[in-house]
């Protein structure tokens, strides 16, 4: 028990907890003095050593399944449960099917009798997998994915309906079809469940594991990757980045004021003075610039967008002036709330009131949107910035008002998160989006946010 309490104690570190070696030695004394046998008192007594912040709890109450519980599910032996005459028409309906089941025979007869997977299964199909090299648990629903269809799960799922089928043919009545379909199902997902946990204890495990490496600046973690006590510690730091962002453009403007001198103009303006430069002249000077800002507020866009629109509306004395939409299924005005409010106010209004849902990202149907509201909000003086990752659930993109925005501005802009390699996949249409953009900058995480903005405000 000592070992795996120490195993579970370096998976928390590695997901971000702060767990000194005292706080360590003290759950060990903690758990010594209240003992293991009663599962909820040795939770508790972890829980009170290690966690020291309440936004840590999740963390733990999410590791600590995958470390002290024994992670098989309870599944029934359903042909116990049948009638003679039920398990007949079964076997009938069984042999109908065979030639297409063959390949899922014995899975189907695990989950007629109620067995779960051995460890030395679950141990087999996560090494076909791949799942000895993860050590992230942001890969946990990948592996899952992967193990399932390995399991012939995905499969069965389709067999299930035919085997359905054709016992109706058969003459089950829709009452037994209806109580045997359940059990399946439950079955089905007692498994799936059984692999979940093995995915999730086994990257755990590895987690604990591997050696620990020096934790890299918060300002270089993936947006995707932040935990929750990363993304409070952000939120800090934007404030800190904003202040630094502000003097940086500050600067420029005051050495601009007026102007970057102009050899070639203040030669032909001298050369009534036979060339001696009486008169020196300057170039059209800094202008700050005007934005309109058009932000997926999808799930795995939502911090990022926090971010941007903090930065930017921190740094609303360096913009002339600034209309801000957000979108996930629909083009909604945030700019209203963005003025009245100072800024992480009003970001965490918007957040609260534009909540992730059942319904997908369309970035298609907001362009739509914009052109029928606010597309005179451009004129030459604008610069557009979109940011998002271009994924629009394969719905049309509508290139064409895209392209509308970009002659109607002066530039249009693209934060993206995702690396090229990604664009084009699945349902991203970045590639198409990226053609009408006058450039896309990749931000990833949140230096690569900041600089982006900078140079943004710098190229005004």
């Amino acid at each position: 028990m000592q070992k795996r309490m120490i195993e579970f104690i370096r998976a928390l570190r590695a997901a971000g907890l702060r767990v000194s070696l005292a706080e360590s030695q003290d759950a060990m004394f903690a758990v010594d003095q209240a003992g293991v046998e009663n599962r909820g008192t040795f939770k508790s007594t972890m829980k009170a050593t290690l966690v020291k912040n309440q936004r840590d709890q999740p963390v733990f109450e999410y590791f600590f399944p995958l470390f002290f519980s024994n992670n098989k599910p309870p599944l029934q032996n359903i042909l116990e449960q049948l009638t003679p005459e039920k398990e007949q028409l079964l076997q009938e309906a069984l042999r109908s099917l065979m030639g297409e089941l063959d390949a899922l025979r014995d899975l189907l007869e695990r989950l007629l009798e109620g067995r779960e997977f051995s460890d030395e299964e679950l141990q087999e199909m996560g090494e076909m997998s791949g799942l000895p090299s993860g050590d992230e648990m942001y890969m946990r629903s990948w592996f899952e994915r992967r193990m399932n269809r390995q399991a012939g799960l995905t499969q069965l799922e389709r067999m299930l309906d035919d085997l359905l089928e054709e016992l109706a043919a058969l003459g089950m009545s829709e009452e037994a079809l209806s109580e045997l379909e359940a059990m399946l199902r439950e079955n089905m997902a007692g498994l799936s469940e059984q692999i979940s946990q093995h995915v999730g204890a086994t990257l755990a495990e590895q987690m604990a594991e591997r050696q620990e490496r020096e934790k890299p600046d918060l300002l270089d973690v993936p947006l995707q990757r932040l935990s929750s006590g990363d993304i409070e510690d952000l939120r800090e730091e934007v404030r800190r980045l904003a202040a630094r962002l502000r003097t940086r453009a500050a600067l420029r403007q005051k050495r601009a004021k007026s102007g970057n001198f102009d050899p070639r103009k203040t030669v032909r303006k001298n050369m009534r003075y036979g060339g001696v430069p009486m008169e020196v002249q300057f170039r059209k000077r800094h202008k700050k610039p005007n934005l309109i800002l058009i932000c997926d507020l999808s799930t795995s866009m939502r911090y990022a967008v926090e971010f941007l629109l903090t930065l930017v509306y921190e740094l609303s004395d360096q913009v002339r002036r600034t209309h801000s939409f957000i979108f996930i299924h629909d083009l909604v005005d945030v700019s209203t709330t963005l003025a009245e409010l100072p800024p992480r106010e009003a970001v965490a209004r918007i957040m609260a009131e534009n909540p992730p849902g059942y319904y997908s990202t369309d970035l298609g149907n907001s362009l739509n949107s914009f052109q029928r509201g606010y597309m005179r909000l451009i004129d030459s003086r604008s610069t557009i910035l979109f940011f998002g990752d271009g994924r629009n659930n394969y719905n049309d993109p509508r290139l064409d008002i895209a392209r509308e925005m970009q002659r109607k501005g002066r530039r249009l802009i693209w934060f993206c998160p995702e690396s090229r390699r990604q664009w084009g996949s699945g349902d991203s249409d970045m590639w198409e989006y990226s053609m009408v953009a006058d450039k896309v900058f990749m931000v990833s995480n949140l230096r690569q946010l900041a600089d982006a903005v900078d140079l943004l405000l710098a190229d005004g």
